[in-house]
């Protein structure tokens, strides 16, 4: 008897470490790039004919299981804000992602240096829901240092914005 519990323990401690190994997966773009201190300056064009210019700040600290990310954001007219992503890792090449004003989760595919986001955003908080569907694309340059984000922003299935952030790492990196 003694030998089967033995044996059941040890098969279950295997078990539970190759569990772990399975969840190692090597980094993405998403936490080489975003690891530490980042600066993007870009901007939101609307169809209305509205444009906005923000420059962001952002913090990553990359986690077991995934990367937090938090972002101090400055437009030109003034306003400030800052959100904070949460990605947690659901594949080698997968995160599900929330942030205060994103509804449910975000959903990210990284594919080498390219990473693809698509989530809902509440753009008008605290009054009527305001709903709209964002498809980013995030390319990172060869060199590692620099990032793009081209995204699309839909209401309903209507294009309705394009928004553009260029990300750079410092040199103290």
């Amino acid at each position: 008897m003694g030998l089967f519990v033995g044996l059941c323990i040890g098969l279950t401690a295997s078990a539970a470490h190759a569990d772990d190994r399975r969840m190692a997966y090597d980094r993405t773009m998403m936490e080489t790039f975003f690891a530490g201190r980042t600066q993007a300056s870009g901007t939101f064009h609307a169809i209305n004919g509205l444009t906005r210019k923000l420059t962001i700040t952002l913090q990553g600290r990359v986690m077991r299981d995934g990367l937090i990310l938090r972002e101090d954001i400055a437009y030109d007219d003034g306003e400030r804000q800052t959100k904070t992503w949460h990605f947690r890792r659901t594949g080698p090449d997968t995160y599900r992602g929330t942030r205060e004003d994103v509804k449910g989760y975000a959903t990210v595919r990284v594919t080498g240096r390219v990473a693809r986001f698509s989530y809902d955003v509440d753009l008008d908080p605290g009054q009527k829901e305001a709903i709209y569907r964002f498809y980013d694309r995030l390319e990172m340059a060869p060199d590692g240092r620099s990032l793009v984000n081209t995204a699309t922003v839909f209401k309903a299935l209507f294009p309705v914005a394009r928004v553009k952030i260029d990300f750079t790492k410092g040199a103290g990196r």
